[in-house]
Order: C-alpha cells, then structure tokens, then sequence
C-alpha cells in the first residue's frame, strides 16, 4: 500500500537524483538541466567506482579516472557547496551502484544536506536492455540493492518518505508526474522540463560519445526498447530478486 506522504519540507537547492542503469536517468537529467538558474553534474562518483573496481571495463575508463576527481569527501564537498551566485538549483544525477561499500565506503552523511528523488523502473526492462552491454549483469549491478539503502537511510534521516518515480509512469505522463514531483519537493514546476533541444550538453561526462547516442536525438521523453522484447530465461532469478527491492520502492511511487 502506497503510504502517506509529509509534505513538510524545505526549498530545494540542492537535488540528488538516485536511479540504477538502463533508466531515463539522462533523460531526466535533460529534463531538469532544462530549467532556467540550474547547475547540473552527471554522475560525480563515477571516476571513483571505476578506480575501485578494476574489473570493470567501461570506454575510456582509464581516461575518466585521470579527468574526474576520485576523493569521494572532495566530492561530497563540491555537492553540497553554497550554490554560486545565479543559480537556483544544483541538479546531481547519480548512479546508486557508484556508492560503494568498500573500506572506506563512501560517507552518506551528507544526504539530509540534500534534496533526494529515487527515480525507479520495472527490473525486467532493466535487465532486458543492460544484459545486451553487460551479458554476466549481477543484481549489485542494476543498483538496487543500494537505491533501497539510499532510501531508508534518508527517510530515517529526515524522518520523511522520499520521492520516488517510476519510468514507467514518467514516459506515460510527464507533465503529471513531473509537476506532482515538484510539488512534492518544494520545487516550482517549469514546462521546460517537457522538452529539451537535441544534441550533447555541456554538463554531459566525458562518456557521453559512448552512452548518450539515443537521448541526444531526443527532444523529451520517449520509450525506447519495446516493452514486448523477451528476456533470455536464464535472467529470471536475477529478476525476481530485483524486483523483490523494486517493490519496496514502487509501493512509494509518485503516480
């Protein structure tokens, strides 16, 4: 059951979104960057991930760790810096698999110093669409193992229920969803969040040449892989535990 959620909340300055792979996440991103006085970073833990998990062989991983900052305080630090003079609101898109728990883990104690949105999507279009770039995708992998963390860790913070919105219900209804988010979080809602012009930003990480082909030829939001696609059933146990967590989430859901 959907529970209740408290509205009482502070003005947004500073806005992390939370999401997993193969989601709208840069889409969304597109979205707020849109608005008017917004500040955006893409992905600030990335270069940190990589640098931990050698294993992990993403383009131009060599290159990303030379040109981003690895020192996960230094990058907290930046994230919730004062905002510079003329800008309203710092957007962060973030991947939940980046928050490692290695030793050190990476502090989270800074999240009640922002504004924190889980944004959500069925496990089985996760799945369906990662395995084609990683065939051995583990369930670490999806991020939702850590987006549950991240999740609970924030409504015992702030003793509120964090916003969450599914993909799903975004791609069916953006401006409802997207206004109601807003409302949600204290932001004002801007109608230049519905549709963006074509082409790379230049908030986008180095990576983009490699990720961002698709939603650099769009101009809002719109589904890409067919809903209809069958997953290889050799994925199903993966699934099924994913979307155990899912679930967690989705009950939450702003729709």
């Amino acid at each position: 059951m959907q529970q209740q959620h408290n509205n009482t909340i502070n003005k947004v300055t500073h806005l992390a979104m939370w999401s997993g792979p193969r989601n709208i996440s840069t889409a969304m991103m597109r979205s707020f960057g849109n608005r008017p006085a917004t500040k955006v970073v893409d992905e600030p833990f990335y270069a940190h991930y990589l640098l931990k998990r050698p294993h992990i062989a993403h383009p131009d991983r060599e290159k990303i760790i030379d040109y981003y900052e690895t020192d996960s305080r230094k990058i907290i630090d930046e994230l919730t810096a004062p905002l510079p003079e003329g800008i309203k609101l710092y957007y962060q898109k973030h991947m939940c698999q980046h928050m490692l728990d290695d030793n050190p883990p990476i502090p989270l104690d800074w999240l009640d110093k922002v504004t924190n949105v889980f944004l959500i999507r069925d496990p089985r279009d996760v799945v369906r669409s990662w395995v084609k770039v990683v065939p051995d995708l583990t369930l670490e992998e999806t991020g939702l193992p850590k987006q549950v963390e991240l999740f609970r860790m924030v409504q015992k913070q702030t003793g509120r229920i964090p916003a969450v919105i599914d993909t799903d219900d975004v791609l069916d209804n953006p401006r409802n969803v997207l206004s109601k988010l807003c409302e949600y979080i204290n932001l004002p809602f801007s109608e230049r969040m519905l549709k963006w012009e074509r082409g790379p930003k230049p908030y986008d990480g180095i990576w983009a040449p490699h990720w961002y082909n698709n939603v650099n030829a769009s101009t809002t939001f719109a589904r890409r892989t067919p809903k209809t696609e069958p997953v290889n059933p050799q994925y199903e146990p993966l699934i099924e535990q994913a979307e155990s967590l899912y679930q967690i989430l989705a009950d939450h859901r702003i729709n």
